[in-house]
């Protein structure tokens, strides 16, 4: 932030493209929310059980037209035979949390376009690497159930004992963002209790996830994925094309790069206001700069501002960025949006690996799906995060919005930027496609909880004579049980004072350390169990020691706001994340495995379900085909978009009108279509079993001729092969 200078600013200087009825407002939700609290309490409620009923009608649909039979095998892995499209789907739904819509606003709220980008970028590639690794599970262990149980025949009880817990405190890391970012949004757009809402939340997904099961969740995540991506084109469209254009956005961000800590003090006063063209502070009727200070032109302070608490940490977006080339929020070049982009990565690749419902899609999706399912799911995901924020992050320090540090902290940028658009439908908008990302994010954390409760904790420890009913049943029950501790977690976390900026950062503190290890345990024969388990927990206490020392030595004291500081987050997440790689390596290459992948392979089905392991879905050379094919494209798109594009933008110093142009243009040509591919590929792919629904309601013959030209085509290519032999 630019330095106080040393004279009275000129009217003009303090000049703010603030609208007018926001002037002298604090905060931008401070008073008056834009939806009556009953209809916020209307949406967390009534959309959990609109979608209890559409999911589990859709499943009775399958069950009673299409033959699907709902076993534990089924219920906890939707049949092994998910599709592309379906599986790219429910990657972007469990992977668009409610800091996806948020958070990434937020940081380009603070950073500019580079927040946005390293956002998107920093937690694309996770997803697109962990295509490697649902190849290589399809290959090693085409019949188990959960992450754990791949621990378990391989390293043994106390590597199992040990990623339970990370699996765990992923899921609870995760819900607790959703949360967060949930009551915040519901508490500012229509007043809703911060606790009542945190506790009301997860009962919405309680309902469709204990009665359909993993199935009903992918459904469920398809729906929300479309309105999802209908509300992102709505928003972009309306910041640059129908509201602004990019030439509005991007001389707006260059006044408000232009003003001094003094100016901003200025015009984020409680007196602030312009009259006849002259800007200032009102006192008895009259504007004037003058007015703004507590004896006139002698200077010594600027009364009734409220822009800095201590003159150190501006609580609003006004002036140059600290650390940005020339202040610009139109810049690649910006070290704590750098800062952030490795934060970003690193906890989130703890977000992905050590999330078992990751591990549960690529189990679910068939073999020849699953690597480019992933694949996809990566890139349109990373729409959502580059198209969004860089429409309403950058919209509200365009704009001038009072938003607070603490208001944009807690995810309010969309919410804020919706409501001045729009109003009241605005407000409403952002309500659904939070609550869609809620919803979708938290019925996948539910359903692995309960996997790894019912085969890893339940059928392993407990009962291990347990029947697929056992299984069906503790998996329900642990459902309920995990919404309503979690609605308790929440409530506790609101009373302490963390939101949802605080806690996506300290991910990576917690369950970096377990990344490596699960790596090496599928692409690694060498991988050591007692290397994994040290690293594990290793990594995890010298990051929290990490964290703890570096806020001390940064700044004196250890407080929920100096843990929190970026600089200290960093060293934390990358002490975790390296610390565990090195451990691992060193004792993984003291005392080698030599592991031969066979107990992997023997794992058993529970119930007689073999859906998606047929011989043709498990062809060995069609699986190394995969493999090699999603090693070239995965680690090439992660090449491209965390080394290439932003070493490639760096020459661009400032942005200019015309790249600035250039750049939201990709944003939304990237946006419209990831848009139409996520939307109409699962519907084009699942046309079969929609025409043996449209048969068995209507009593139309849909199915039937694509059946007969299957067969044909199976004839056909049958000839082929017995002529080449």
């Amino acid at each position: 932030v630019a330095v106080m200078s040393s004279g009275i600013p000129s009217s003009s200087d303090v000049y703010s493209q603030m609208d007018p009825k926001y002037r002298g407002d604090e905060t931008f939700f401070e008073n008056d929310p834009p939806l009556p609290k009953w209809a916020g309490y209307l949406i967390v409620v009534l959309f959990g059980v609109f979608f209890s009923f559409v999911t589990t009608g859709i499943v009775w649909l399958e069950q009673k037209f299409a033959g699907t039979h709902v076993t534990s095998e089924f219920f906890n892995t939707a049949g092994r035979d998910i599709k592309i499209g379906l599986t790219a789907s429910v990657i972007v739904s469990q992977w668009t949390w409610a800091a996806t819509l948020l958070q990434s606003s937020n940081v380009a709220w603070q950073f500019g376009v580079s927040g946005p980008f390293w956002y998107a970028s920093g937690a694309t590639i996770q997803v697109l690497l962990f295509g490697i690794l649902a190849i290589e599970l399809k290959r090693r262990a085409p019949r188990c159930h959960t992450v754990c149980e791949l621990v378990l025949v391989r390293w043994g009880t106390a590597a199992h004992k040990t990623f339970i817990f990370f699996s765990f405190a992923t899921s609870i890391i995760v819900t607790s963002m959703l949360l967060l970012g949930g009551s915040a949004t519901m508490n500012a757009l229509a007043g809703c209790d911060l606790n009542l809402t945190s506790f009301l939340i997860p009962w919405g997904v309680i309902l469709y996830t204990a009665a359909g099961g993993l199935k009903a969740t992918f459904l469920a995540s398809y729906i929300h994925t479309g309105v999802i991506f209908i509300i992102l084109l709505i928003m972009v469209y309306s910041v640059y094309v129908k509201e602004y254009s990019t030439d509005d956005i991007y001389d707006m961000l260059e006044m408000t790069v232009k003003h001094s800590f003094e100016e901003c003090k200025i015009i984020f006063n409680e007196n602030y206001d312009c009259e006849a063209g002259v800007c200032g502070c009102r006192v008895d009727g009259a504007v004037s700069v003058e007015n703004c200070y507590e004896d006139g032109y002698t200077k010594t302070d600027i009364t009734d501002s409220y822009y800095d608490d201590d003159d150190e940490f501006p609580r609003y977006a006004c002036g140059g960025v600290a650390g940005n080339r020339r202040g610009s929020y139109l810049t690649m070049l910006s070290t704590p949006g750098l800062v952030f982009g490795i934060i970003n990565i690193i906890g989130n690749f703890g977000t992905v690996f050590v999330d078992q419902s990751y591990w549960q899609s690529a189990i679910a999706a068939k073999p020849a799906a699953a690597h480019k399912g992933y694949m996809l799911g990566g890139l349109v995901w990373f729409t959502i995060p580059f198209a969004l924020a860089t429409a309403c992050g950058l919209a509200a320090v365009a704009l001038q919005l009072p938003l607070d540090a603490g208001e944009a902290g807690s995810g309010l940028v969309p919410p804020a930027v919706a409501t001045h658009i729009y109003g009241t439908p605005g407000a409403l908008m952002i309500s659904i496609m939070l609550f869609m990302a809620i919803v979708s994010t938290g019925s996948a954390e539910s359903i692995a909880v309960a996997s790894i409760a019912a085969y890893d904790i339940y059928r392993t420890y407990m009962k291990p004579e347990a029947t697929g009913e056992d299984i069906i049943r503790v998996s329900r029950i642990v459902v309920v049980i995990y919404g309503a501790v979690m609605g308790v977690l929440a409530v506790i976390l609101n009373q302490i004072g963390l939101n949802l900026g605080w806690v996506y950062l300290f991910m990576g503190i917690i369950i970096g350390s377990a990344v490596i290890p699960l790596w090496n345990m599928m692409t690694w024969k060498d991988a050591s169990a007692t290397g994994a388990i040290v690293a594990a927990w290793a990594g995890m206490i010298l990051a929290l020691i990490t964290w703890f020392i570096a806020a001390t030595a940064m700044h004196g004291t250890v407080s929920i706001g100096t843990l929190g500081d970026q600089f200290v987050m960093l060293a934390a997440n990358v002490v975790a994340i390296g610390s565990s790689g090195i451990i691992h390596y060193v004792h993984s290459k003291m005392y080698p495995q030599d592991y031969d992948w066979k107990s992997m392979g023997d794992i058993q089905l529970l119930d007689n379900d073999t859906s998606g392991l047929s011989d043709e879905d498990l062809d060995p050379a069609k699986l190394e085909e995969a493999k090699a094919w999603i090693g070239r494209v995965g680690w090439g798109f992660t090449i491209l978009i965390v080394i290439l594009w932003p070493v490639l933008s760096t020459p661009a110093g400032v942005f200019t009108r015309d790249y600035f142009s250039f750049w939201v243009f990709i944003a939304i040509l990237w946006g419209i279509v990831a848009s139409f591919v996520i939307i109409f590929l699962p519907i084009y792919e699942s046309k079969e079993a929609i025409f043996m629904v449209c048969d068995g309601l209507f009593g139309t013959n849909l199915h039937a001729p694509m059946a007969e030209a299957q067969a044909a085509k199976l004839v056909s290519e049958k000839e082929v092969e017995e002529e080449k032999a």
